[in-house]
C-alpha cells in the first residue's frame, strides 16, 4: 500500500451516532411535526396576505380621494372634504402625530428603564411583586379611561407647569404660553407617556431579568459597583430589548385615538409653541370626523390612515435595523 496516498487522504468526516441519525429521520417524518410545520408556515403566509390586503385596500381608497383633492395632500393646512372641489391635506396631522409621539418617548423611555432596573436590581423582594402588579394594571386600563382622567384631572393640573415653562423657557418660543387652556401637544405627549410607560417597563424588566448571572458576578468580582455592573453588563445585554420595548410603546403612541381626542383642542394650524392649544393627529382626526363624513370624506380619512400605516411600517423597519446592527454588541452572544 502506498503510504503517500494514505498521508494525503483527507481525514474522515465524523458521523453522528446511529441512534441520533435514526431519531432525526424519524422526527422528520412524524405526522405531528409535519402538521406543526404546515401550520407555522401557513400562519406566516396568512399574516403576509392580511398585511398585503390591508395595504391594497388603503391604497385603493386613498387613490380615489387624492385624485379629487384640489390641494396638496402632503402640505395643505386644511381639511374640508364637504365642499366642491374638496381641499384637504395631512401636514398638520403628520406634525402633531410625530411631535406628540416624540414627547411621549422622551418622557416615558428613561422613566420606564429606570423603573425596570429598580425592580430587577434594587427593589427588595417584598416590593417587587406589588409594584409589578400595579404596573400590569396600568397596562390594562382602557384608552377612554385615560382620556377621561386626562381631561378631568391632568389638564387642570398642568396650568402651573405651563406657567413655569413660560416664565423660564418662554424665550425659546417652543414653551411660550398665552394663558390658553392647557389642551396642547405637550398635554397629549404627557398623557401618551403615561399610557405607554407600563408597556416599556414590563418588556424592559423581562429583558433585564434574562441577563446571565455570570456577567454580573464577573463584574462584581472585578470590583465594580452596582451601577457599574448595570452600565457594563446589564444595559449592553438589554439594549436590543429596550429598543423593541420602546417601539412597542411608540406604536401605541402613534395610533392612540380616544385619549388624544378627549384632551386635545383640534385645529388645522401648526403652532411653534408646544403649549398653545390646537393641533391634531391622524388617529384623532379619523375618530372625530368618521361618523359625520360622506363617502368621499371617508375615503379621504382612509388616505390619512394609509400615511399612518406607512409611518408605522417605517418606524418598525428602522427599529429592526437598529436591533440587527447592535445585536453583536448586546452581550447576548458572549
Amino acid at each position: 500500500m502506498d503510504t503517500t496516498q494514505i498521508a494525503d487522504a483527507p481525514p474522515p468526516t465524523p458521523q453522528p451516532p446511529m441512534a441520533e441519525q435514526k431519531r432525526a429521520a424519524r422526527g422528520a417524518t412524524r405526522p405531528g411535526d409535519r402538521i406543526f410545520l404546515g401550520l407555522s408556515r401557513g400562519s406566516g403566509i396568512l399574516l403576509l396576505v392580511i398585511m398585503a390586503a390591508i395595504a391594497g385596500f388603503l391604497t385603493y381608497r386613498a387613490v380615489l380621494a387624492i385624485s379629487k383633492d384640489e390641494g396638496n395632500f402632503l402640505t395643505t393646512f386644511e381639511w374640508n372634504t364637504g365642499v366642491n372641489p374638496p381641499v384637504f391635506g395631512i401636514a398638520v396631522l403628520a406634525y402633531g402625530t410625530i411631535i406628540s409621539s416624540i414627547i411621549a418617548m422622551v418622557i416615558a423611555v428613561p422613566i420606564a428603564v429606570a423603573i425596570a432596573l429598580f425592580l430587577t436590581h434594587y427593589a427588595p423582594r417584598r416590593l417587587r411583586g406589588p409594584i409589578a402588579y400595579v404596573i400590569d394594571l396600568l397596562a390594562a386600563v382602557p384608552s377612554i379611561v385615560y382620556g377621561l382622567w386626562g381631561a378631568l384631572i391632568l389638564v387642570p393640573q398642568l396650568t402651573g407647569l405651563f406657567g413655569w415653562l413660560n416664565d423660564y423657557l418662554g424665550w425659546t418660543g417652543i414653551f411660550s404660553w398665552q394663558n390658553g387652556a392647557p389642551r396642547s401637544m405637550l398635554t397629549v405627549g404627557i398623557l401618551l407617556a403615561i399610557m405607554i410607560l407600563p408597556i416599556i417597563t414590563n418588556v424592559s424588566r423581562e429583558v433585564f431579568r434574562q441577563v446571565p448571572q455570570m456577567h454580573e458576578e464577573a463584574a462584581l468580582a472585578l470590583g465594580a459597583t452596582r451601577w457599574e455592573v448595570i452600565r457594563m453588563a446589564v444595559l449592553p445585554f438589554g439594549r436590543s430589548g429596550v429598543i423593541s420595548a420602546s417601539m412597542l410603546g411608540l406604536g401605541r403612541a402613534l395610533g392612540e385615538t380616544m385619549a388624544v381626542a378627549t384632551v386635545l383642542s383640534p385645529d388645522f394650524l401648526i403652532h411653534t409653541s408646544l403649549l398653545d392649544p390646537g393641533g391634531g393627529t391622524f388617529a384623532q382626526n379619523i375618530a372625530s370626523k368618521f361618523s359625520e363624513a360622506t363617502e368621499f370624506g371617508r375615503d379621504a380619512l382612509i388616505a390619512s390612515g394609509l400615511v399612518l400605516f406607512v409611518i408605522t411600517l417605517l418606524v418598525n423597519g428602522a427599529a429592526r435595523a437598529i436591533i440587527a446592527r447592535r445585536k453583536e454588541y448586546s452581550g447576548a452572544n458572549a
